[in-house]
């Protein structure tokens, strides 16, 4: 008897430690992988920096000097030479600015329409919402163009914000956030009296914040890295957007300098880093919001 129970308790404690064991290993693993992404990631920024910093006879080194002994710092003031760089960021910052705006009303309304409001013909409308993530912008774009065109909105702003007034992605994002608010709070509110509409602004969207913050972080990323659009709608260098406009830092056949370039780019990433840094709290608590019931 006692040697029965010696061994139930050996084997116990034997698949505790396989246990423990595996879920150290599994920690390590996911350790590496992340510290993996991070330098994948983190070197192509390093070496803009970097280059962004020599002359365009340095830029390309071999072995490449990440650290430059004599900083040139004349190539961020020689992109403002260059380019109209202050008007393209007032351009960049309007249309990306609107399309967050417009982008979280229409998606976070028909979010909740989706999941708080039944209606027939439901789970088909949202189907057929979903299916237009599978089309590439590319095999839209001509249709599109020649709407904006009809309208008159070629080469404005306009012809960048109005096309993507709503969002697919965004609408699926808060539709799966509100199916799993209590629905007992908005029959509450209207035993109350209080209409749809109230119910969606005063309750529900109040307590999406989270998932706001996130689709805003994640839309302006996005379209402030734009380049395909504005490229097809925009002819006017006055009317540029930031990735566009610093194409033109290239000068004719590529003949630009690279340091210059890459001080344009290094200038365009400050926003989003910055949206980035002072929106972390926000974006993690929108991500992980929902995981736990």
């Amino acid at each position: 008897m006692t040697s029965t129970v010696l061994t139930s308790r050996t084997r116990i404690e034997s698949g505790l430690r396989a246990r423990v064991a595996a879920r150290s290993a599994g920690r390590i693993l996911g350790v590496l992988v992340l510290v993996v992404s991070a330098v994948l990631v983190a070197v192509p920024i390093i070496w803009a920096i970097s280059t962004s910093l020599r002359t365009p006879a340095t830029s390309y080194d071999q072995p490449p000097a990440w650290l430059p002994t004599d900083p040139v710092w004349s190539n961020y003031s020689a992109v403002f030479e260059a380019v109209p760089l202050l008007t393209f960021f007032i351009n960049s910052i309007v249309v990306t600015g609107l399309i967050v705006v417009l982008q979280l009303i229409t998606s976070t309304m028909s979010g909740y329409a989706f999941a708080m409001v039944r209606f027939r013909g439901r789970n088909a409308l949202f189907a057929m919402v979903l299916a237009t993530l599978m089309v590439p912008a590319q095999t839209t774009i001509i249709p599109v163009y020649i709407i904006i065109s009809r309208l008159g909105l070629v080469d404005s702003r306009a012809a960048l914000v109005l096309p993507v007034i709503g969002g697919a992605f965004g609408t699926f994002l808060m539709r799966q956030y509100f199916l799993q608010m209590p629905r007992e709070l908005g029959e509450a509110a209207r035993v109350d009296g209080a209409g749809q509409f109230r119910v969606f602004l005063q309750i529900y969207a109040r307590l999406a914040l989270a998932p706001m913050a996130t689709l805003a972080v994640l839309n302006f990323s996005a379209y402030w890295n734009e380049f395909f659009r504005p490229l097809i709608f925009l002819q006017d260098s006055s009317n540029f957007t930031l990735p566009l406009g610093l194409v033109t830092l290239q000068g004719n056949f590529g003949t630009g300098s690279v340091s210059i370039v890459l001080a344009g780019i290094v200038l365009a990433l400050l926003p989003s880093v910055a949206v980035f840094l002072f929106t972390q709290k926000y974006l993690v608590e929108g991500v992980t919001v929902g995981s736990f019931r």
